[in-house]
């Protein structure tokens, strides 16, 4: 999504984001095992992608699962973190930059979003594999399969519901309130 945000109002979105992303598991994850389902950090960066761009996007990627382990102690800084953190950066980048990429084409916000979830999930994949190897752990296909999709579904279809209907609302917002273009 191309637009006409300044700066400073990208960084003040993408720290709103990082916010929302250090809340929502506060929200979610009451019952754990229902709570890591949801990914919840997941949403905050795909907005932050697809509303201000692909480096804005990967940088609220990139910090906040690390920032969410050292201040709260969830997720596990190392292995999870970590790994989440080239996760959630891959996603925000992605989103933000086939947005852009994909402007005029019909679904574009779905083309998108499962870009970036396929993407991001591979590159979670390849970091987890790296860091559970240099800390001695065995990564398997079977692990992968089972985290990367078979435990996320609950999440994985959350944000095809919601994701595209949350774009396409703030998308109005911002083309009336902030001089945003919409395109």
């Amino acid at each position: 999504m191309r637009n006409k945000l300044n700066p400073t109002k990208k960084m003040v979105l993408t720290a709103t984001f990082i916010a929302l992303g250090l809340v929502l598991p506060f929200l979610t994850m009451q019952i754990p095992s229902i709570g890591n389902m949801l990914c919840p950090m997941h949403i905050p960066v795909l907005l932050c992608g697809f509303l201000c761009g692909g480096p804005y996007g990967l940088i609220a990627g990139l910090c906040l699962p690390v920032l969410r382990s050292l201040l709260f102690g969830a997720p596990v800084l190392m292995p999870t973190a970590l790994a989440m953190s080239f996760e959630l950066a891959a996603y925000g980048l992605v989103s933000g930059v086939l947005y852009d990429l994909l402007k005029g084409v019909k679904l574009r916000a779905y083309i998108t979003l499962i870009g970036a979830m396929v993407i991001g999930r591979i590159i979670w994949g390849i970091a987890a594999f790296c860091i559970y190897h240099a800390i001695g752990n065995v990564f398997t296909w079977k692990l992968f399969a089972t985290q990367a999709f078979l435990r996320a579904i609950p999440g994985i279809i959350l944000q095809l519901v919601f994701i595209p209907l949350i774009v396409i609302q703030l998308e109005k917002v911002f083309a009336g309130e902030f001089g945003y273009e919409r395109r």
